[in-house]
């Protein structure tokens, strides 16, 4: 690492009171094979892992902006394209085009990735859908 990526890991570990290691801690989800309420039949087994390999898009988008057809014509290499968001405001993370949470960008090993900050909850969700 750079004295850089040094500075910054230190201040992101002041910041989040938190240990910074190389490798990004894996998100923990709820098994829903086994449900401690009551047993699942072997029907509702079948349904469950049918939908569980449906594909979705996940997106993480930085900003948005609108300009005229002439500006998008003529952008070029090099071109600034000012986004809505201020720098350092969580990105959106969307499934399938629904807001589903928000994050901050990491690098992990040369790759990008996201962290998630605050995930919308199904409530928030359904009434957006109003």
């Amino acid at each position: 690492m750079s004295d850089i990526d040094d500075v910054w890991a230190e201040a992101l570990k002041e910041q989040k009171g938190v240990e910074l290691s190389d490798e990004p801690k894996k998100a923990e989800f709820e098994d829903f094979s086994q449900s401690e309420k009551k047993p699942v039949t072997p029907e509702e087994q079948a349904k469950l892992d049918a939908i569980m390999d449906i594909p979705v898009t996940i997106t993480m988008e930085v900003g948005r902006s609108q300009i005229t057809i002439r500006n998008l014509l003529q952008l070029n290499q090099g071109s600034v394209v000012e986004l809505d968001r201020v720098a350092g405001e969580p990105l959106d993370v969307l499934v399938n085009g629904t807001l589903i949470a928000h994050g901050e960008v990491v690098v992990v090993n040369d790759k990008f990735g996201i962290r998630l900050t605050d995930v919308i909850s199904q409530i928030e969700r359904i009434k957006k859908l109003k």
